[in-house]
């Protein structure tokens, strides 16, 4: 695991715009970048699938816990991993804060959601 720079994490949370594209089941080739909510915790970076463990990006990332991200006019190649389940409420909180007024907010704390909660980490490349 190799850590985000205090400079990219800092965009990332700020911004909203990051999209998602685990490999496919080839373990090569990216699926189709999605956009996703993100959230920043203690430096860390975290996703949700609104559709929860059956969502098809969240599935690929589990399989292959590879792919990239693109954020911030950056392209990323990057880990996926379960999120640590104590981390859920500092996750929720963050969510409620970045995204409160938004109609989307109440599922995306919801149940399903939260047991699709992924961390993202910058993975090393040759």
């Amino acid at each position: 695991m190799t850590a985000w720079s205090s400079d990219d994490i800092t965009r990332i949370a700020a911004a909203d715009d990051l999209h998602i594209a685990p490999f496919r089941a080839d373990g090569a080739t990216y699926g189709t970048l999605t956009w996703i909510w993100s959230v920043v915790v203690d430096g860390r970076l975290f996703v949700r699938a609104y559709n929860g463990p059956d969502s098809r990006w969240h599935k690929s990332a589990m399989r292959q816990h590879a792919g990239r991200i693109a954020t911030v006019g950056s392209v990323f190649e990057v880990t996926f991993a379960a999120a640590d389940p104590s981390l859920t409420e500092q996750i929720n909180t963050a969510y409620r804060t970045k995204y409160a007024g938004s109609p989307y907010l109440p599922p995306m704390v919801a149940a399903g959601p939260r047991a699709a909660t992924v961390e993202i980490t910058l993975r090393q490349t040759a």
